[in-house]
């Protein structure tokens, strides 16, 4: 059996999640509208692993949420995930954020959009099909009336873009489903095992998250 710790910080979400099997066992998180991620992401860690009566040894795996999404929370994660594959030995598993966000998902016909804001207008958006493959590359995209228009079949929008975006985007094959907000560390159990069976791992010295754009300071008075 094998057990993997998933870490999902991308959003506003803090979730952690401890699987066997790619079933997820437990999963502790919050959404607050301060991020907390810094404060809160180490006691989930110990708590879903206390309450799945496991320890740090038992671990076959992390799993990590990639990106796109929030720099801050995705360093706090990816840094937290990197940390403990290093001191367990342990391979680390990079989970795509939107496929994490889609995956919540259930649908027969039309197409799954996960977008994640990226302020003002503009979404880290991809596209997936109904079995949950990726037809459109992750990209950051400004929405517009003409977002979206040459898709005929029934495209399902979820993520935490629905207040800016619905207004804007209101054709009659539209439809946002409205809870669904954030990616879950619960949606990665199956994901990662499915990786850790194949053996896709990155490595832990090297991996970065994927921030989609550059990551800019502000400066004072700019």
């Amino acid at each position: 059996m094998s057990y993997i710790l998933s870490i999902e910080t991308a959003t506003k979400n803090c979730s952690v999640a401890i699987a066997k099997d790619g079933q997820t066992l437990i999963c502790s998180e919050i959404a607050e509208q301060g991020y907390s991620h810094a404060e809160k992401l180490h006691v989930f860690i110990e708590e879903v692993l206390q309450r799945s009566g496991l320890s740090f040894a038992d671990l076959a795996a992390v799993a990590v949420s990639q990106g796109p999404g929030s720099y801050t929370g995705l360093r706090i994660g990816v840094s937290a995930a990197k940390g403990l594959c290093y001191a367990l030995g342990i391979p680390l598993i990079a989970i795509d954020t939107l496929q994490i966000l889609a995956s919540q998902v259930s649908i027969d016909n039309g197409s799954i959009v996960p977008m994640l804001d990226a302020r003002r207008m503009e979404v880290y958006s991809a596209i997936f099909d109904a079995n949950h493959q990726k037809t459109r590359p992750t990209e950051a995209q400004i929405i517009t009336s003409e977002s979206f228009i040459d898709y005929k079949e029934t495209l399902y929008f979820v993520g935490d873009c629905a207040q800016k975006c619905q207004p804007v985007l209101t054709r009659d094959n539209f439809v946002f489903l409205d809870q669904i907000v954030y990616p879950s560390a619960r949606e990665m159990s199956a994901l990662g095992y499915e990786k850790y069976k194949k053996n896709d791992t990155v490595d832990v010295a090297y991996f970065e998250p994927h921030y989609l754009k550059d990551f800019m300071i502000a400066q004072k008075g700019s």
